[in-house]
């Protein structure tokens, strides 16, 4: 190394690609002779289908291709992990919830393939259809005709002795919590290009963020091998977890196959909103019992979790929500069963903190409600019961670092938390302010739901201009992955970052990532860049060393010149070096290859989901000051602290961003992000009625990146993005409590909800 790099502000490699509008994304793409996709769906949630009558959109000129889900035998398949094939490309015999696909259209322009899908007869027989997942859990009425009930999967776990836990409590509260559908509210809707070539294999352009699980799951839906299939990413408007196995992807190539033709289909936003993968609401019940002395002595947790239509990633999204936040305390006594329900509602799916926030928004409200009972200050009994450097949890996640009470102290100590919390409130007042903390943790990687392995690979390869290209197995989302891997191969190479440019992933020729989810990118993809660029390295003093007769010891590269460290005189240039290996072998090129398998990690215990699920745990605690207008129930944040455990800074630029960002999307979560389904069909299915965050909502932010140095991590870095959205919602429900004395337990926390409950409060 030459230069140390790591923990400097680098901006993102494709910033001006961006800024100038000159990023292609796949709306943009267009191929000669391409055609234009369009899906008809279901108008109904639950639905025989009777007949389909596509005649006349056949005969509608400039249509080349109409598929219904009843000219063919569509293979049942699943996202991977899963054991249970639920899905199939178009509906034939019967849809599931309102948005559900029925037939394709493919016409030379997308006006004519709108007009097309009009003219397509579909003749329904509406049946009972479900929207309660507590009711569906015990009716007789089958979502899906093959499970035995609408609860295709169910956890059950105990830890310790809960009976004699409960019994050594001083207090215990119980109480319900519940979190809603929420849209993923990135910029660039779902969309797809696909192409397929004489011998009948074909290539999808995508913004996806796992092309190699991609690949198996659309072959599978598509009845075709792997080897038929070949994903090129494409850049990423926004993904937020929504952007995993998308069933518009697998769309598209089947269109593409039976039109001969390349075709594009990109989703409107009132499709993405009617047809995407929301993330998935939760009913909750926690009890929670503390000791005199504040140390929690047992936690029982019953999860329903409201699947809509189709799995997807469901049953691990549940997993993660009845298994990781029992490792954010020591707690030794804990039962949790969790059920995941199938309703005719929109199929759900992964979106940042994959269960996460749902199960940390009940329980950092009850910690709060426990320390109320108890008398003691919700910050004293986080610092009381935080996880430790060295700790084995219960569910057996090994702590190699731990920076949560560092997170609890400089939070609380930046929000002059003891000074707030003291001061006195006056009823009558009607701007009452209150402060709420809120911590979490999570992953970075995840064993839980891919048994097979979760490492990543990265090839280097060194050109003869000397600059190098980097070949990573993890997608970029627009996080900045790719600035961050260019980063740390600079910094082992001894190049310049902008000597160092990061490929999308393709899946002919980069390796087989599993992609970028689970706060996995930096750690694991930044180890394999890291390994990978230490090979190239040396190879390249190997080359130089031959050349130069000297031992390769006694050389190092800085800006990309190699040189003696006794004799300055003598030095080399990385791209003469890259051209002589290129004489030597014969066209040969340097290139250097990475491989990081993280040690002691492994799949959970199918039954006892007992085991070291990742690399690394990244820590966060948060912390909310509001306002809150007695009068209208409006809830305005006036200052807001994050500290996060995320290793080792690599670019505190990117690092600064993604903790804007995700607070950005926890205010919406927490305050007015709301769907509202009712009977199956989404009313607030745009960016006009979805109300989101927008920048005046935004309060002043204090961001605190704690460095743990996880020896596992890449120069000790962990995950970021994930867990600075989670610990939000609970640090703002606690603070409206703190401000006027009412618990909202049911998200989003309207000024309708505190109303309610401001006047129920009075009644009592």
């Amino acid at each position: 190394m030459y230069k140390e790099l790591i923990g400097k502000e680098v901006p993102m490699i494709d910033g001006l690609d961006k800024m100038s509008g000159r990023l292609l994304f796949t709306a943009d793409m267009q191929l000669p002779g391409m055609l234009y996709g369009k899906v008809l769906r279901s108008p109904y949630p639950h639905a025989r289908i009777v007949k389909i009558d596509a005649g006349k959109a056949k005969s509608l000129i400039g249509v080349k291709a109409v598929i219904t889900g009843q000219d063919m035998a569509f293979p049942k398949y699943g996202v991977a992990g899963q054991r249970i094939l639920d899905e199939q490309l178009l509906a034939g015999e019967k849809v599931r919830y309102i948005g559900d696909e029925v037939a394709l259209v493919a016409a030379t322009d997308p006006d004519t393939a709108a007009q097309a899908l009009e003219l397509i007869e579909v003749e329904y027989e509406q049946l009972p259809a479900l929207f309660d997942p507590r009711e569906a859990m015990e009716s007789s009425i089958l979502i899906h005709e093959d499970q035995k009930s609408n609860v295709p999967y169910k956890i059950n776990f105990t830890r310790g002795d809960i009976e004699k836990g409960f019994n050594e409590a001083a207090v215990i509260v119980e109480d319900n919590f519940y979190s809603p559908l929420h849209y993923q509210g990135y910029l660039e809707p779902h969309a797809a290009v696909a192409d397929c070539d004489a011998s009948g294999r074909i290539c999808l352009w995508i913004p996806m963020q796992s092309p190699t699980l991609g690949r198996g799951t659309y072959a599978n839906a598509l009845g075709i091998g792997e080897d038929m299939l070949q994903i090129i990413q494409m850049p990423i408007g926004g993904s937020f977890g929504g952007k995993l196995e998308y069933k518009l992807h697998a769309l598209c190539a089947l269109l593409a196959r039976t039109a001969g033709r390349p075709v594009k289909m990109v989703n409107t936003r009132e499709e993405d909103f009617q047809a995407g993968l929301p993330r998935v609401p939760m009913y909750i019940n926690m009890k929670l019992g503390v000791r005199k002395d504040g140390t929690l002595a047992a936690k029982q947790t019953e999860i329903i979790a409201d699947n809509g239509a189709y799995i997807n990633y469901g049953h691990a999204i549940m997993l993660s929500s009845a298994h990781r936040h029992d490792n954010l305390y020591r707690i030794q006594n804990i039962a949790t069963k969790a059920r995941l329900v199938y309703t005719n509602k929109v199929a759900t799916g992964c979106f940042r903190g994959f269960g996460n926030p749902q199960i940390h928004f009940a329980y950092e409200s009850i910690m709060d409600m426990a320390a109320e009972k108890l008398g003691i200050d919700p910050a004293e009994l986080r610092l009381i019961n935080a996880s430790q450097p060295g700790d084995v949890t219960p569910h057996g996640w090994k702590l190699l670092s731990c920076g949560l009470s560092e997170c609890i102290e400089k939070t609380t100590e930046a929000a002059n938390w003891k000074e707030i919390r003291a001061r006195k409130k006056d009823e009558k007042e009607r701007f009452a302010r209150g402060i709420g903390i809120g911590c979490c943790l999570h992953v970075s990687g995840n064993r839980t739901f891919l048994p097979d392995w979760d490492g990543a690979y990265c090839f280097i390869r060194i050109d003869t201009t000397g600059k190098a290209i980097v070949f990573p197995g993890e997608t970029d989302l627009g996080q900045g992955s790719r600035t961050t891997f260019a980063q740390i191969a600079a910094n082992e190479l001894g190049f310049n970052v902008s000597d160092v440019s990061v490929k999308l992933i393709d899946t002919d020729i980069s390796p087989l990532g599993l992609g970028t989810f689970g706060d996995r990118a930096t750690t694991l993809g930044g180890n394999a860049v890291r390994l990978a660029a230490i090979d190239a390295r040396e190879k390249i003093i190997a080359v130089v060393a031959q050349k130069m007769e000297t031992d390769p010891e006694d050389l190092f590269i800085k800006e990309g010149i190699c040189c003696s460290k006794t004799d300055p005189a003598r030095k080399m240039s990385v791209a003469e070096a890259a051209k002589q290996a290129y004489y030597q072998m014969a066209g040969g090129v340097i290139t250097g290859y990475g491989s990081y398998a993280p040690p002691d990690v492994r799949v959970v215990d199918p039954e006892t989901k007992y085991g070291n699920v990742s690399a690394a745990y990244p820590f966060v605690a948060q912390i909310s000051e509001v306002e809150v207008d007695r009068l209208t129930g409006k809830v305005k944040i006036i200052n807001l602290v994050s500290a996060h455990d995320l290793g080792k800074t690599i670019n505190p630029l990117l690092a600064d961003g993604q903790v804007q960002g995700a607070i950005a999307q926890g205010i919406g979560y927490t305050l007015m992000e709301d769907m509202g389904i009712k009977n199956g069909a989404i009313h607030n299915r745009n960016f006009e009625r979805y109300n989101m965050p927008r920048i005046t909502d935004m309060p002043p932010i204090t961001s605190i990146l704690v460095e743990t140095n996880d020896p596992n991590g890449p120069y000790g870095a962990k995950g970021l993005a994930e867990p600075a959205f989670t610990g939000l919602p609970p640090s703002i429900a606690n603070a409206i409590y703190d401000a006027v004395g009412v618990r909202i337990k049911e998200l989003p926390i309207t000024p309708e909800k505190i109303l309610k409950a401001l006047e129920e409060k009075q009644n009592k």
